[in-house]
């Protein structure tokens, strides 16, 4: 009964650690996606300033320690590359959050599980 005990102990432990496992992916994963919807935020700011801008005035990008002078078009054109390429990455941020939730499920049930049979075999010693 006791090598019936320790294995349901082993198994126990096993997916606890798997779940807190989960649970720091998916923490990790939300700071992520926080960090790349500030970005997303910071070049909407920008490309809505780029848009109130005319033609002819100036638009200077920082490079290293100097500030360079650049085509307006061209910085409008980044600004929206950046903004696709970090829309993209949230995109797949926001699947793994969802498939990293599936996971937390499923070790919470396998948790429940061998937390009811541990408990049904302490009730039969």
């Amino acid at each position: 009964m006791t090598n019936m005990m320790e294995e349901i102990q082993m198994h126990f432990k096993t997916e606890l650690d798997k779940y807190k496992q989960v649970q720091r992916d998916y923490q990790k994963t939300l700071r992520q996606r926080q960090q790349l919807e500030g970005q997303l935020h910071e070049n909407i700011m920008v490309k809505k300033e780029l848009d109130l801008l005319k033609t002819e005035d100036d638009v200077f990008k920082l490079i290293g320690p100097v500030l360079m002078k650049q085509d307006l078009e061209e910085a409008k054109q980044n600004v929206s590359k950046r903004m696709e390429y970090i829309s993209s990455e949230l995109n797949q941020v926001e699947e793994l959050i969802v498939t990293l939730d599936k996971k937390q499920d499923t070790h919470r049930e396998a948790l429940k599980k061998y937390g009811h049979v541990f408990q049904t075999q302490m009730n039969q010693s």
